[in-house]
């Protein structure tokens, strides 16, 4: 179907029949880990990790590779037996329960579709394996395949199929069996970039509509940012902060997770004090305040670090009495269409250490890309945030 067209109403009443049946039949289990540790030899790949994943809810395992993500998440599948700590669906200890017996379904990166079985077969390969009747296969096929719009395609090889198609064919896959929540590994890092757009959208609609919890790794902050209804962010085998991606994005609890996610422009400082609510930093450019300071306890003199989105920085004139005004050259800027993005030098009074940061301006005017150009930027104090160094 093209973009933009809207499926015929006989389509959206067989989704919708769809997924009410997926609903009735998959009732949503919440996932606990509890103090969960994974060791290879001398390395702690998973360090006492403890979450609660609500039922129903699309869940993000982010961070960078070797974090400890997609070792968690064979620990929840049944491929890896935790060291230490207790995993549960819903009610029930799968600590040590092997894979099949978890109710889980599983999508991995490479598809594992088989390549000589057709779109029907592979489907239905899991339900054959149960030894159900074949009146309940081929249902259960159709029922599966309508969900993730691939009915049409159900004769059809992989080698037939484009990488979302195949993709989704492994969804209706893992989603045939009635898991009681789906497992997702990096699913869409095999596509190209206008596929993985269009299948963020998919995968957010059919766990919806199949009503399932789910949990997602991934190292793509796109991804998680765009359909996470939560996200975890890991590093060395920890969780550094879990959110929702707003809260995430905007306020993140270190300096690790605001340059994980997204970019940001980070400065160090000194608290110099504190006045009508705002936090006052001293930092090599200036002096900076801030009204979105997680750390209210922190003493005058105390390090900080501050991060500042480039999004955030406005380049036009400032209102009179704007706070965070700041003077630079800007070096470079590359035209990116909707945005432009700018290479600042800031002026630092009495320091040979150059300081650049990045600003993007939105809806950007035609500018020439290798002049140099004075500049003068603002932040608004709800956008200087303040963390722990």
């Amino acid at each position: 179907m093209a973009r933009g067209v809207r499926p015929a109403a006989g389509t959206r009443r067989v989704a919708s029949a769809v997924s009410s049946w997926y609903k009735a039949l998959a009732m949503a289990v919440s996932i606990h880990f509890e103090n969960v540790s994974k060791r290879f030899g001398e390395t702690r790949a998973v360090d006492a990790v403890s979450l609660r994943i609500e039922p129903g809810e699309l869940f993000f395992l982010l961070g960078p590779s070797g974090c400890g993500k997609t070792t968690l998440l064979r620990c929840l599948a049944g491929f890896y037996t935790p060291d230490e700590g207790a995993i549960r669906i819903g009610e029930r200890d799968v600590t040590r329960l092997a894979p099949h017996v978890r109710d889980t379904g599983m999508v991995f990166q490479s598809y594992a579709l088989w390549p000589h079985l057709t779109v029907q077969q592979n489907v239905a390969f899991g339900l054959e394996m149960r030894k159900l009747g074949r009146e309940e296969i081929d249902r259960r096929v159709g029922q599966a395949l309508e969900l993730v719009r691939m009915a049409d395609r159900a004769r059809h090889k992989p080698n037939q199929l484009s990488g979302g198609q195949q993709q989704r064919v492994a969804l209706a896959r893992a989603l045939v069996i009635r898991p009681q929540c789906l497992l997702l590994d990096e699913p869409l890092s095999n596509l190209d970039a206008k596929l993985r757009l269009e299948m963020r959208g998919e995968i957010r609609r059919i766990c919806k509509e199949s009503g399932l919890t789910a949990l997602y790794v991934t190292h793509d902050q796109k991804e998680a940012l765009s359909i996470a209804d939560r996200l975890a962010v890991m590093e060395s085998g920890q969780l550094r902060q879990l959110g929702t991606p707003r809260e995430v994005y905007l306020r993140p609890a270190s300096r690790f997770v605001a340059t994980f996610i997204g970019e940001t422009n980070c400065l160090e400082g000194r608290v110099t004090g504190r006045a009508a609510g705002r936090m006052q930093i001293q930092t090599s450019v200036g002096q900076l305040e801030s009204a979105a300071s997680p750390l209210p306890s922190l003493p005058d003199g105390a390090p900080v670090v501050v991060s500042i989105r480039p999004e955030v920085i406005q380049f036009s004139a400032p209102p009179a009495g704007s706070l965070n005004v700041l003077h630079g050259l800007v070096h470079d800027s590359m035209y990116l269409g909707e945005v432009a993005q700018h290479q600042i030098q800031l002026a630092v009074p009495h320091d040979p250490v150059a300081v650049h940061w990045i600003a993007i301006d939105l809806n950007p005017r035609i500018m020439a890309r290798d002049r140099v150009e004075p500049a003068r930027i603002w932040v608004a104090p709800e956008d200087v945030v303040v963390l722990s160094p």
